[in-house]
């Protein structure tokens, strides 16, 4: 019985390591998170340890790239100020190693595993929705319900064109609403160890700190999923 309880506690730790330093099984991430050489402008403080390729991050900062065929502009020009956000946006999704305690299953055409929930800085939410106020858009929710016919997303038909306060009256509503609850708005600060950073300097990447206080906090069901499977082996084979 001690030998079991014994592994089971090693299996338990195991698990946690892992959801701290994993890739979701997504379209364009590695199988696993390791060092890359380069990565690309806003990408780059990822460099030490990622889970996107230096190729995924150099068409991140592209209109309209092969990574989503995603078109910024399809309501006219999207401001500089306000695409920058998008950018990081993309280069935390598609590099970040340490968003384990949010990585759920979806049954997809382009992805097995999304992010739910992951709570946002509210720095970061907060200038990201300041910087888009005066850019436009014609739908709530980016991930579903475009006119993919041309290839690239175009508002579908009888969607108005509106300011971007229009759609999204705060940046609560943006953050959580834009890409499907991926993310969620939170009011804690950057120093807080309680939030995600999108933004962080080269160096070590704070966000690892607040995938632990989350572990600690409250296992998630991927992480329960997982020690569940992994425990009834173990019992099987110490029977």
């Amino acid at each position: 019985m001690l030998t079991q309880t014994f592994m089971l506690a090693l299996v338990s730790v195991a698990a946690s390591q892992d959801m701290l330093n994993m890739c979701m099984d997504g379209k364009h991430h590695k199988t696993y998170p390791g060092p890359e050489g380069k990565l690309f402008q806003q990408c780059s403080p990822w460099k030490k340890n990622a889970c996107c390729m230096a190729n995924t991050t150099e068409e991140a900062h592209n209109d309209m790239s092969y990574l989503y065929n995603f078109n910024w502009n399809h309501c006219g020009v999207m401001s500089n100020a306000c695409k920058q956000h998008f950018i990081q946006d993309t280069c935390f999704y598609e590099c970040s190693p340490h968003l384990g305690p949010w990585i759920q299953p979806v049954d997809s055409t382009w992805r097995k595993e999304r992010i739910l929930n992951v709570p946002l800085c509210k720095e970061d939410c907060e200038t990201w929705w300041e910087d888009c106020k005066n850019d436009f858009t014609c739908k709530e929710n980016w991930h579903q319900g475009w006119n993919w016919t041309s290839g690239y997303n175009e508002c579908p038909t009888g969607a108005k064109c509106q300011n971007f306060t229009e759609i999204f009256p705060t940046a609560q509503s943006m953050c959580e609403k834009i890409w499907s609850n991926s993310y969620k708005y939170t009011t804690y600060n950057k120093n807080s160890s309680k939030c995600m950073q999108m933004w962080f300097p080269e160096g070590p990447n704070p966000n690892k700190k607040v995938a632990e206080h989350y572990l600690n906090k409250a296992p998630s069901p991927g992480i329960t999923a997982s020690l569940f499977f992994l425990s009834a082996i173990l019992s099987a084979l110490l029977l």
